[in-house]
């Protein structure tokens, strides 16, 4: 097996680890919680750290800027973990501060992402498209839901986290596609 399809997989694999997050608000375990937001926090650090050589060819500054903001949103992710393990009021409120910021991190990390891998072509630029749409729309749900304008609307969610289970299945089933020379 390649170093692509390798990096493809564990990519893809991390990508899902990631989203273990959102799974672990169903449970009252503080650890797991606790555990999982910081695992999530890592995995996503990894991916950037990962995809930083097979963005770097394209556009190094671009690539620069992801992995600082990947590694932005991984920290905060982690700290947030810990913070949840003590029953602290305080501690939750900066908590709970730092993911109203991480999900501006998040929005602007992964228009970096998608323009990345649209100008790579390592995935289909469908796919690449549908992810950057889904940020932009991610970032507009976030200020509509800062200003009051509207509540959180989770559907306004649905169109990234569909892509990114989406990549994550294509780059574990599929791996990335091959740059011309390496064919």
């Amino acid at each position: 097996m390649d170093s692509y399809r390798k990096t493809a997989i564990i990519v893809g694999a991390l990508i899902l680890i990631a989203y273990g997050v959102l799974a672990s608000s169903i449970t009252e375990s503080k650890i797991i919680v606790m555990l999982f937001e910081v695992i999530s926090g890592i995995a996503v650090i990894l991916i950037a750290v990962l995809m930083f050589p097979l963005f770097k060819p394209y556009n190094e500054k671009a690539s620069f800027w992801y992995i600082v903001f990947r590694s932005i949103e991984g920290g905060l992710m982690i700290i947030a973990g810990i913070l949840f393990l003590p029953h602290n009021n305080l501690l939750l409120g900066i908590r709970d501060g730092i993911y109203v910021g991480h999900g501006y991190i998040f929005a602007v990390a992964a228009l970096f992402f998608y323009y990345l891998l649209y100008q790579s072509k390592l995935i289909p630029r469908w796919l690449s498209v549908w992810g950057f749409i889904a940020s932009i729309l991610l970032i507009l749900a976030n200020l509509l839901e800062i200003t009051g304008l509207i509540p959180g609307l989770m559907i306004l969610y649905l169109p990234i986290i569909s892509n990114e289970v989406v990549l994550a299945i294509w780059l574990i089933l599929k791996g990335f596609n091959l740059p011309e020379e390496e064919k």
